[in-house]
């Protein structure tokens, strides 16, 4: 199964989704639990707007410097021995990569969780030629055994319950059948991983952060896959998109007092490994790092929307968003899903493809409150909103509803005439089994209509006091 980026049709899946209310709640109720512990992690530390401050300032530096940072890298990470490439799109990262695994013989390997592998559908990639690519993260070998992509960024299985993964690992590792308990399930996950681990020619990993100062990069991980999944093997590949650079090593501190705390509500990663070229305590150890563009330059270049080229893929706005929360991660039909997928799958698949994603959205602002480099994100959806509707790609009967809406509300009377209507035919169209309302009121309840205007209460109000 290809996991690349597809055309989304959020409205669709999203509808099936809803359509098991026990589920959508549970994803919901889970979800905002991290969103809780993350305000918890926010509010204890006393310089928490500061910190986002400090690093926004250093993401738009990075945004403002990407050519000049990127040459840095690339000759300090050379200078300690690693082997840098460079890959203008997807199909070009899948075949340097192969092409690396390849010449070394590669049969087996481990790969940590890597948001930008699965935007290049690079598994498949390699699966299709002859190649066993195991994934590492918990929840990434869950979904990998499903045969699904990651619905999450950060938690990749959360749409899947305990009861689900016992049935997966019964039929796949041998646990016992009707096993949930989760420490008894990590430790079938854990043994047959660590086999795994042993086996394999190569590890992959992605990339935090790569610092241009010193040309290391560092890997967070809660499980320490990426740690052994670069320590036992002869070939270590990391892969990074361009924007994952950041000027200095002292920069890396601010970043991971951040990530953690917004991703999953916890001080820190439990593992932020600093690697620094081949293991020179390993003869014939070899490490090579594949820096991937794929439409990046192109985001740099959009003055509106540059500012999506800070995200650390932390997945706060995920956690937060009301849509997200309630349609699940498949629904957005490419690899991000949530408010940064998208504002970031316009720029990367097009306004075509991509139409129904910045409307998949209240504007509410939660996903810019909570983000730790103060990406606008509201803001970006509307300008997406915008911009779709001038390439010509908003449905007919939505551009007509709005210039109805314009006229309306740019005329007191009309105003006025349609609050009163609605006022007196809501308890109907609630009822109407049919119509534009019943996608709504199928999935909520919409609240009683007021028995005045705001019109007619302040006259009332003007009235009575004279």
């Amino acid at each position: 199964m290809s996991h690349a980026p597809t055309d989304p049709h959020f409205h669709e899946v999203s509808e099936r989704f809803l359509a098991n209310r026990e589920r959508t709640a549970w994803h919901d109720q889970s979800l905002w639990f991290v969103r809780t512990k993350r305000d918890r992690q926010a509010y204890q530390t006393p310089d928490w707007e500061q910190l986002r401050s400090h690093a926004a300032a250093i993401k738009a530096h990075v945004v403002d410097h990407l050519a000049e940072l990127t040459r840095q890298f690339a000759q300090q990470a050379r200078a300690r021995g690693w082997t840098v490439h460079f890959a203008a799109d997807a199909a070009e990262l899948n075949r340097t990569v192969h092409g690396i695994l390849a010449t070394h013989k590669v049969t087996r390997v481990v790969k940590s969780k890597s948001m930008l592998t699965e935007e290049c559908g690079l598994n498949p990639y390699l699966l299709e030629r002859g190649m066993e690519v195991v994934d590492t993260d918990l929840g990434e070998r869950i979904v990998q055994l499903r045969d699904e992509p990651p619905s999450h960024i950060v938690l990749p299985a959360i749409h899947i319950k305990r009861g689900e993964v016992g049935e997966l690992f019964h039929r796949t590792m041998g646990s016992p059948a009707g096993e949930t308990d989760p420490v008894a399930l990590t430790g079938y996950a854990r043994a047959d991983l660590r086999k795994r681990f042993i086996e394999a020619d190569a590890g992959i990993t992605g990339v935090n952060f790569a610092v241009a100062e010193t040309g290391s990069i560092v890997v967070c991980t809660n499980e320490g896959n990426a740690d052994l999944g670069t320590a036992l093997q002869p070939l270590h590949i990391a892969c990074m998109g361009v924007e994952k650079l950041v000027p200095l090593l002292d920069d890396v501190a601010v970043f991971l007092r951040l990530l953690a705390r917004s991703a999953t509500g916890q001080p820190i990663t439990t593992y932020s490994t600093h690697l620094s070229g081949p293991d020179p305590l390993r003869p014939g150890h070899e490490a090579h790092i594949v820096i991937l563009d794929n439409g990046r330059s192109g985001i740099e270049r959009d003055s509106e929307h540059r500012r999506t080229l800070s995200c650390i893929r932390c997945g706060a706005c995920l956690n937060t968003c009301p849509i997200y929360r309630r349609s699940g991660g498949f629904a957005y039909g490419w690899t991000i899903p949530g408010p940064i997928g998208a504002v970031l799958a316009p720029s990367m698949i097009g306004t075509k493809k991509a139409k129904e994603l910045p409307f998949a959205s209240t504007l509410c602002g939660s996903c810019t409150n909570v983000c730790p480099v103060k990406i606008d994100l509201h803001e970006q959806l509307l300008s997406w909103r915008a911009r779709i509707a001038a390439d010509g790609n908003v449905a007919w009967h939505k551009r007509l509803a709005m210039r109805i809406g314009a006229l309306v509300m740019s005329h007191p009377g009309l105003y006025a005439l349609g609050g009163w209507t609605v006022r007196k035919l809501w308890p109907r169209l609630l009822a109407f089994p049919v119509g534009p309302l019943k996608p709504w009121t199928d999935t909520r309840d919409l609240p009683d209509a007021p028995r005045q205007s705001f019109r007619g209460w302040w006259k009332e109000e003007g009235d009575s006091h004279g």
